[in-house]
């Protein structure tokens, strides 16, 4: 299990230690996160504790994280910062440090107030990176130029289908069972996205032809309470497969490296806005816990916009000013 081999080298005590490997196995058995994951939350505690035991000048123990103070977690994101770590790599280092204090409290092993007032690394504000329109088009259409097998190029067709029609995650459509997946006549499909939150999408018929087509041309069995979307061989596709599909379109249209799957799903909502969508709608469609996530869209909007101003007026394009 991911992290497993390093905690002995870690400087903690045997108690310690042990605690982290629980701590680990819950994540992987009762959160169910994924390897990348476990690797990631590991790697990262693993530098708090190295960094608090070189701070602190000794192994760390239960003893020692429970007596640290507010000003010795703002030390250690000092240093990172120091270190040239972006704020966004702080804050999930951060987020995985609180997890670890978090299930040792709960389970008595030990507690620290202070790390509650820890605040969290401000992230950049990023603004999505939608596709062209035109762009959205020709990914969708020019699959075949890169794929012999008919029914690859309808599996991932729908895919794509998926990410920009209906604005899922790449992981909520690879998610799907064949039971889940669009039907004939189905006019709504049901998503569960993060933390199980369940929302309905309204489905094009185009969304619809195009899961239907590759249902039909899929040589692999698609029981009902099974994945989908299938791999090669027939396991279950993964999204590095779709992901390597978009790599090799940028590289064939020409499109920029923004061009991923999630740009798919930005594509969606920045489209939907840029054609008079309400921004509460799709918030719901795509299932934003906070409306100012997808406020971000706005600026998309307003930046295309200006754009468009520019490269469109006559004053804008002669540069000159405008005499009153």
């Amino acid at each position: 299990m991911a992290g497993t081999a390093g905690i002995a080298g870690l400087p903690a005590d045997g108690d310690l230690q042990g605690l982290i490997e629980a701590w680990l196995n819950w994540l992987d058995a009762e959160r169910r996160y994924s390897e990348h994951t476990l690797e990631a939350y590991f790697r990262d505690l693993s530098g708090f504790l190295r960094f608090a035991a070189e701070h602190q000048g000794e192994k760390a123990t239960r003893e020692l994280l429970s007596r640290l103070r507010l000003a010795d977690y703002r030390a250690w994101l000092a240093r990172r910062a120091a270190d040239g770590l972006s704020a966004s790599s702080s804050a999930r280092a951060l987020a995985a440090v609180r997890s670890f204090h978090r299930w040792a409290a709960r389970r008595q092993h030990f507690e620290n107030p202070a790390l509650n007032l820890v605040r969290t690394p401000k992230r950049p504000h990023s603004v999505p990176k939608a596709l062209a329109v035109e762009d959205a088009a020709a990914t969708l259409d020019s699959i075949g130029l890169l794929e012999e097998r008919p029914w690859v190029i309808k599996r991932d067709t729908a895919v794509l289908l998926l990410l920009y029609g209906c604005g899922l995650r790449i992981g909520e459509a690879l998610s799907l069972t064949a039971r889940e997946a669009p039907q004939p006549g189905q006019e709504v499909l049901l998503v569960t996205g993060k933390g199980g939150k369940e929302r309905q999408v309204p489905l094009l018929p185009v969304v619809i032809e195009g899961a239907i087509s590759y249902r039909e041309a899929c040589p692999h069995e698609l029981p009902p309470d099974a994945p989908f979307f299938r791999g090669i061989r027939g396991g279950p596709l993964g999204p590095r497969a779709v992901q390597e599909r978009l790599q090799k379109l940028r590289g064939y249209l020409g499109l920029p490296a923004s061009a991923t799957p999630h740009a798919l799903r930005h594509s969606f909502a920045t489209h939907l806005l840029s054609g008079g969508g309400d921004l509460r709608a799709i918030q719901e469609l795509l299932g934003h816990a906070s409306l100012s996530t997808t406020q971000r869209y706005t600026a998309v909007d307003s930046a295309h916009l200006s754009a468009v101003y520019k490269a469109a007026h006559p004053r804008a394009r002669e540069g000159g000013r405008v005499d009153l």
